[in-house]
């Protein structure tokens, strides 16, 4: 995968994401057990909607082809704060920082001396980025379509509803209220996968964390006003 094709990848998972994702081995998904009650997924969810307002953790993230060969893994570090502030910070292989204030999204690769800026719009507002750390309002863009048990984990698989994400299912394992991993399928079937260390729940967070000032010399593509 040649390195434009990879930074648009991380750039889209970052604005879909914001945070946690799944690593479990490859085929893991078509091995699920049956669904069950998807009311139980959906109270599961609502569990983390009300009790947990910030979150930090490392992460380590993979992409995986539709042929479930590696693609591709980073490592980093996350944080979110609802609603609607998230930092999301990629160390290896290379660093890309992406960033959610509240009112705007920012985006800054360090190897191409770049930083892009936009507005928080309805499309990344309904993104999994924005389920995890925006408000309720964004709940009502996915629907629970399987919950089960596994590894420890309760499993959420939510569906997006018809032009709200890119991708086409998101699955949430949860401990407790806090989300330790992620999966999610595009239209390629591509699978990208995140598992979380070092969770910390309801941690204070500074307010500087959600800011992004540009490092002096880089190109801003978007502007700031």
């Amino acid at each position: 995968m040649d390195s434009a094709k990879c930074l648009r990848r991380r750039l889209r998972v970052s604005i879909e994401l914001g945070l946690v994702v799944l690593a479990l081995a490859a085929g893991s998904t078509a091995a699920q057990p049956p669904s069950t009650d998807a009311a139980r997924g959906a109270a599961t969810l609502e569990a983390f909607l009300d009790g947990v307002r910030s979150l930090t953790a490392d992460f380590k993230q993979q992409l995986y082809g539709a042929d479930q060969r590696l693609l591709e893994t980073q490592t980093g570090t996350l944080s979110l704060e609802r609603p609607n502030r998230f930092r999301w910070t990629y160390v290896e292989p290379s660093e890309l920082v992406v960033v959610a204030d509240g009112a705007k999204l920012w985006m800054y690769d360090a190897e191409l001396a770049q930083v892009t800026v936009a507005p928080l719009d309805e499309t990344v507002g309904s993104s999994p980025a924005m389920l995890l750390s925006g408000d309720r309002r964004v709940r009502d863009g996915f629907e629970v379509v399987k919950t089960y048990t596994d590894d420890g984990l309760d499993w959420v698989k939510l569906s997006p509803k018809a032009g709200a994400s890119d991708f086409t299912s998101v699955l949430i394992g949860f401990e407790g209220a806090a989300p330790q991993r992620l999966e999610l399928v595009d239209g390629l079937n591509q699978v990208t996968r995140i598992e979380l260390a070092n969770v910390k729940v309801n941690p204070d967070l500074a307010d500087t964390l959600f800011e992004f000032r540009p490092p002096a010399g880089v190109d801003v593509i978007g502007g700031e006003g």
